[in-house]
């Protein structure tokens, strides 16, 4: 399968530069697989788009301000690291750029001289193991790290206070992610309220955003893509309730690509998620066989990327594409701070 298949025309005016405010009065196109029908609604309509019984899944992962700026200090060359997760007492993986000068034995002074990082290995795909003093870490995240915007993001390398609270869901609890998982950033407290009163379930599993989600497809055929693994954890109530969900015939609707690379993940051959915390490596795309998903809230998604591809494998090639035309066409926002689609 061509990667290029899964390529598609956006004008720079249509990437978000900014949330909407309030969440919910973001756009949502509402795509439905059966009647191979389109409707433009508002995210705050999505109560009325649900049903009573339906089981809605969230990912509750935390963004932490994982972003440090420095230079090194052998030159006064600026450098940058993405922390990506703690791998021993005061020593993370990062990401760091430009990686050539973040040789192993490098030593960085970061944050106007906060703390020093030292490179202790170089691993494949840009990432270094650093050694990072003085501690703890995460007071100097607390005090001097960046929310991780994306890089197309404008202000990636100013971000303004409130983007902290804005790149991250209402209902965030488990620091670990260094990517919001964005199609849930519609979604107000007052909102999940109405969703609740509708007598939908809502339930939660947290998977840690990575490099693994947001990392480029740079195969040219998309089978010979790895994807990387970033940590789950799938709740027994959660996986009681999706499975009897399932075995009630009713239907269980993933909020975002993570929520359903967690679910398809954790579930066995037949069909039945796994109550388990572990290390998801699980790569979607078209021919995927979905045994938990039902429905899909999602936002746009760039261009060959393992996102869009996991959508393509819920709803179709040619479908999703023609959506992602039309929303072009009729001005919805793409990206992390852009619109959403529900797929049903």
């Amino acid at each position: 399968m061509d990667l290029s298949l899964f390529d598609y025309d956006l004008p720079p005016s249509r990437i978000a530069q900014e949330p909407a405010d309030p969440r919910d009065s973001s756009r949502l196109l509402v795509l439905d697989r059966a009647q191979h029908a389109r409707e433009d609604r508002a995210f705050a309509d999505l109560p009325g788009l649900l049903r009573a019984g339906d089981c809605l899944v969230l990912n509750t992962t935390r963004v932490i301000p994982a972003r440090l700026l420095g230079a090194l200090e052998d030159g006064g060359r600026p450098v940058e690291m993405l922390l990506l997760r703690a791998v021993g007492a005061g020593e993370w993986e990062a990401l760091a750029r430009p990686g050539r000068r973040c040789r192993r034995g490098a030593r960085i002074s970061l944050a106007g001289g906060a703390a020093q990082a030292t490179v202790l290995e170089e691993k494949a795909e840009g990432v270094r193991v650093v050694s990072l003093a003085p501690g703890p870490v995460a007071d100097l995240l607390d005090r001097h790290g960046l929310p991780p915007l994306p890089p197309y993001i404008e202000r990636h390398d100013a971000p303004k206070p409130e983007d902290r609270q804005r790149y991250q869901t209402v209902y965030a609890r488990e620091d670990g992610s260094v990517a919001a998982p964005t199609a849930g950033l519609h979604f107000t407290s007052a909102l999940l309220e109405r969703v609740e009163r509708m007598r939908v379930e809502v339930h939660r599993l947290t998977l840690h955003v990575g490099p693994a989600t947001f990392r480029p497809v740079r195969a040219a055929r998309v089978e010979a893509h790895r994807m990387g693994s970033e940590a789950v954890s799938i709740p027994a109530a959660t996986a009681d309730a999706v499975n009897r969900a399932k075995a009630e015939r009713r239907r269980v609707v993933a909020v975002g690509t993570t929520t359903t690379r967690a679910l398809e993940w954790g579930a066995d051959a037949a069909g039945q998620v796994r109550p388990v915390a572990g290390s998801a490596d699980l790569f979607i795309y078209p021919g995927h066989r979905f045994t938990v998903v039902d429905a899909l809230i999602t936002n746009f998604h760039l261009p060959r990327s393992t996102l869009l591809l996991l959508v393509a494998a819920f709803a179709g090639r040619e479908p999703v594409l023609a959506a992602y035309r039309h929303a072009v066409a009729a001005g919805y926002r793409f990206y992390s701070f852009g619109d959403a689609m529900f797929i049903v």
